[in-house]
């Protein structure tokens, strides 16, 4: 009797729309390993605002370190980074700058932050169901303050190239994703502020880099609750998390 064939030889992994025979969507598994092999980015919420950091991976030397983008502003008061392809996720973020925009344009009010976290999902979801075009090999952390000014209130999601989307209140994607939960789970506190939060941040990002950790890799950004404005950290301002 011949041994038992792989699901990769037995074609289940040619179309993301066909199940294997234990139900797994292979493409969609696939396009999940892809992010966990991008770079590091993590999303932070804190008592006074919420935090995105990432890794840039810059790797030669005559790249211009400010000409490379991981951390995207959404609208005034959202922003977005990405691990994985990030091609792919230039063009779900770009969606939802739109998206975002449309809404002030329409109703004359900011959009919060989850009626953008379910748009994106919807689309990525759609390219699980069908054919002709593979899954978006990416994960999306959107972060931003919703609410009035006595009710605002930081907000942290991450989508997934399957179309799910999870709230947290501090979480990683990426590689070393499993090493930055982990620094995560034991030192993240609810009552942490920006400022220390952007320090564990990069804390965590320079324990997974190790030799390789240089400040000029790094992109974040913070939103504060009382200012409702994506802030973006300079290089000057990072220097001194060095």
């Amino acid at each position: 009797m011949q041994p038992q064939m792989s699901h990769q030889a037995m074609g289940y992994d040619r179309t993301s729309t066909m199940f294997s025979p234990d139900g797994r969507l292979l493409q969609v598994e696939y396009a999940k390993k892809t992010v966990k092999q991008g770079t590091s980015a993590i999303g932070i919420v804190c008592k006074d605002g919420v935090i995105l950091v990432a890794d840039k991976r810059i790797v030669e030397k005559l790249i211009v370190p400010e000409s490379v983008e991981k951390v995207f502003q959404v609208d005034e008061h959202i922003g977005a980074t990405a691990s994985g392809i990030i091609s792919d996720g230039r063009v779900l973020i770009e969606r939802s700058q739109v998206l975002s925009q449309q809404h002030r344009v329409t109703y004359d009010s900011p959009i919060d932050v989850q009626t953008i976290v379910k748009d994106i999902c919807d689309i990525k979801q759609q390219f699980t169901q069908y054919g002709g075009a593979r899954p978006f090999g990416v994960s999306i952390l959107f972060a931003g303050v919703d609410g009035g000014d006595n009710e605002a209130e930081p907000k942290l999601f991450l989508t997934d190239p399957t179309g799910i989307f999870f709230e947290f209140k501090a979480t990683a994607i990426g590689e070393g994703e499993t090493e930055i939960k982990e620094i995560l789970d034991s030192e993240y506190k609810e009552n942490i502020n920006v400022e220390d939060g952007i320090k564990l941040a990069i804390k965590a990002i320079r324990k997974v880099l190790g030799k390789e950790f240089d400040i000029a890799r790094i992109d974040g950004a913070y939103i504060k609750i009382d200012e409702k404005k994506f802030v973006r950290l300079t290089q000057d301002k990072l220097s001194k998390y060095k």
